[in-house]
């Protein structure tokens, strides 16, 4: 390496930033100050970044810095030579002030270059503008760097002077900025750089680290100042001493990455202890003891090989005492009465029955526009009861029986009447997030069916994006309902997502949607769905039903190719707008295994071809053939093979064999061919033309039963 370039480490040392930001923090600050190093010339394109973020502590190492950036030849476009220079090659008072401004004088003349410049000439100022060196380079990175920080709020504090204020995100105590051996001149928040920092706040070997290279980082702090710089490697030595520490135990912790990453950010050196806690409080359902051990706590409790919680969890300590009994039980006093919270609240919450709620929720508001929660559960119950007629409508006999679907009905309007009412239990007022799982523990309590007991559990479900869906028909219903109760409301009102700003959580309603229908094949029409749903508002809205199909085509679109299907697959199948989503996987893959067969591509260019054929036709487009009318071998031909594949293709369509149907097609790839070749479609003889425009007609419609073809064609 050369004298004039070696590796760099800048470290703000401040007092402990917030948890949740600390990643995200640690990885702005790194990249942005490496990208500001690169743009300046200071650092090349492979130059190595390593970010390092502790509770105390922002800082990056890059390696290849240069002390001094290399030299830039600037080419500076002065004026027209007509303006600049006189007849007799003179230069102009205008010429000269220029000069002045870009910082030459009339010794400049000379050098001055003429270039052509559009339809004239003018004259250019080759310069060369000289590097920046490292130390005005890193410390408009260093600024750069700390005004793009993802700060989640700034603090105003006072510097030591007692006068000066400044604003971060915590207060700053120290600077580093190393370039190899050598201190680079930097300033920030009322500091000035150097090479000192420091470690642990209880446990480092040193008070003050002085750091003799920039490569010595890490190490030193590790060594010295009992400290895991990085992140990452922090993270990796947590999930190592969890897994170790659940180990012995013969259990497994909880699996949340969430929760890692926020421990992760809150020690500088993980040390994992194994706690206790009495087994009489695993009679409350282990939802609410985990909610809140992680969410209060930051412990990770410990589930045995069947998922059950278990009276041990574990604990992350920042310190290492030779005896860790206090931390141990301190830790165990203080989790006491959180778990005696939560069976209180439990225990209370079974006094009343979630029946007896249900009046209540007509004193809870739901939206100011669509009235209370008493109101939108009844408008749910009509929703269920709409969607399980039309099951009725569209299932064959032999699957779903009357008996059967009044069943469903009558336990899906339960469900609906009671998914919302655990929204006034005291569990679900301290943890909002097990609303539907308290209800279907309180409705198993009441003695009510299972299955409406788990239809309320999950009529929420998925949450989110690989989430499970409703385990059993009530609960698909009741879900299905909710949701679009959510969505026909909100937009029936306009409040519609914008850019990424979805306060309502729409999106995600419509995908949870796509998947039901989409994943349990339900046989249901979604634009019938919603023409079902509307009447439940009465008044309060207007009709969204155009903007909310549009709005699940570009959802289900986006999930599609999420999952892997190309652009053009996408758009061959929802091109049909499809009304039953259920069918689209299978549309999908039969539109994939089409486009493998080698009369593919000239049937999907037909297609296109004939579409555009049809677009220009004005009026209505006929659509009846005669035979009579077909007088060239290639149109008797083609009618002839699409009359023999067409109801053999309808049939495997009506079969739902959509790969099938599509194979069907390919035998017409010869007799389409022959007919562009000989036929013209636009005869002057009128009825010769309408003829052949209704054999294209008759041929793009068989075509275009399970997919829009045309969208394949390159």
């Amino acid at each position: 390496m050369s004298a004039d370039v070696n590796n760099l480490l800048v470290e703000l040392f401040v007092e402990e930033l917030p948890p949740k930001a600390l990643k995200k923090l640690g990885d702005s600050f790194a990249g942005t100050l490496a990208q500001s190093l690169r743009n300046q010339g200071l650092a090349t394109a492979d130059a190595v970044v390593t970010p390092y973020a502790s509770p105390r502590r922002l800082a990056v190492h890059i390696t290849g810095v240069a002390a001094r950036a290399a030299d830039k030849p600037v080419q500076q476009k002065l004026m027209p030579v007509a303006v600049a220079l006189t007849a007799d090659g003179q230069p102009t008072p205008a010429l000269l002030k220029k000069l002045a401004a870009v910082g030459a004088d009339a010794s400049a003349v000379p050098r001055l270059q003429r270039r052509p410049d559009g339809k004239a000439e003018a004259l250019f100022l080759d310069t060369v503008v000289p590097g920046a060196p490292l130390a005005e380079g890193l410390q408009k990175a260093f600024d750069e760097a700390l005004a793009k920080l993802p700060i989640p709020k700034v603090m105003t504090y006072q510097l030591a002077d007692g006068w000066q204020n400044v604003k971060f995100v915590r207060p700053a105590h120290g600077l580093v900025a190393l370039h190899g051996a050598d201190v680079v001149p930097l300033a920030t928040l009322g500091l000035q750089a150097g090479r000192s920092t420091r470690g642990h706040r209880f446990e480092a070997a040193l008070p003050v680290i002085e750091l003799p290279h920039a490569d010595a980082y890490a190490e030193a702090l590790l060594r010295d100042g009992a400290v895991i710089a990085s992140f990452d490697a922090r993270r990796a030595e947590l999930l190592r001493q969890l897994q170790e520490a659940a180990g012995r135990e013969g259990l497994t912790p909880i699996d949340d990455e969430a929760l890692l990453d926020e421990v992760t950010a809150l020690v500088e050196r993980p040390n994992v202890l194994v706690c206790r806690f009495e087994p009489e409080f695993l009679a409350v359902p282990q939802e609410c003891l985990i909610l809140t051990m992680k969410a209060n706590q930051k412990y990770f409790p410990l589930l045995d090989a069947q998922g059950k919680l278990t009276d041990r969890f574990l604990v992350v300590s920042n310190i290492r005492p030779d005896d860790a009994s206090a931390v141990i039980q301190g830790n165990e006093r203080v989790v006491r009465p959180r778990l005696a919270d939560a069976k209180f609240f439990f225990d209370q919450d079974r006094k009343k029955t979630l029946a007896s709620r249900v009046e209540g929720l007509g004193k809870v508001v739901y939206h100011g526009k669509l009235g209370t929660q008493g109101e939108r559960t009844e408008r749910v119950r009509f929703i269920a009861r709409a969607i399980v007629h039309q099951l009725g409508d569209h299932q064959p006999a032999s699957v779903q029986s009357h008996d059967e679907l009044q069943m469903l009905a009558h336990k899906a309007d339960q469900a609906a009447l009671l998914a919302k009412t655990d929204l006034l239990t005291d569990m679900v007022g301290e943890f909002p997030e097990l609303q539907g799982i308290m209800g279907g523990y309180y409705a198993r309590h009441e003695g009510l069916r299972d299955g409406v007991a788990i239809a309320i559990e999950d009529h929420y479900k998925p949450r989110f994006a690989g989430d499970a869906l409703p385990r059993n028909h009530t609960g698909t219903v009741v879900a299905l309902a909710d949701k679009l109760e959510t969505l026909v409301g909100l937009f029936g009102i306009g409040q519609l997502p914008t850019g990424d700003k979805d306060p309502f959580a729409l999106r995600r309603h419509a995908l949870g949607v796509i998947r039901i229908l989409v994943e349990k094949n339900l046989p249901l029409d979604l634009p019938e769905l919603l023409k079902a749903v509307v009447p439940a508002f009465g008044e309060l809205i207007t009709d969204p039903t155009p903007a909310l199909l549009g709005f699940f085509a570009d959802r289900l679109a986006v999930s599609l190719r999420d999952q892997g299907y190309s652009a053009q697959e996408v758009d061959a199948v929802l091109a049909l707008n499809p009304a039953r989503l259920g069918d689209v996987p299978r549309r999908l893959e039969a539109v994939r295994a089409f486009a493998t067969l080698p009369e593919a591509a000239s049937l999907a260019a037909a297609n296109k071809r004939v579409g555009n054929i049809l677009k220009k036709v004005e009026g209505a487009l006929p659509t009846t053939v005669s035979p009579d009318l077909l007088k060239e071998p290639a149109e008797q031909q083609l009618a002839a093979a699409l009359a023999e594949v067409q109801p053999q293709s309808d049939r495997l369509f009506e079969q739902q064999d959509y790969a099938g149907s599509l194979r069907a097609l390919a035998a017409l790839k010869a007799p389409v061919d022959a007919f562009f070749d000989g036929v013209m479609v636009n005869a002057e003889d009128a009825a010769l033309r309408a003829n052949r425009l209704a054999l294209l007609a008759g041929l793009h419609a068989a075509m275009n039963r399970v997919a829009d073809l045309a969208k394949l064609a390159q």
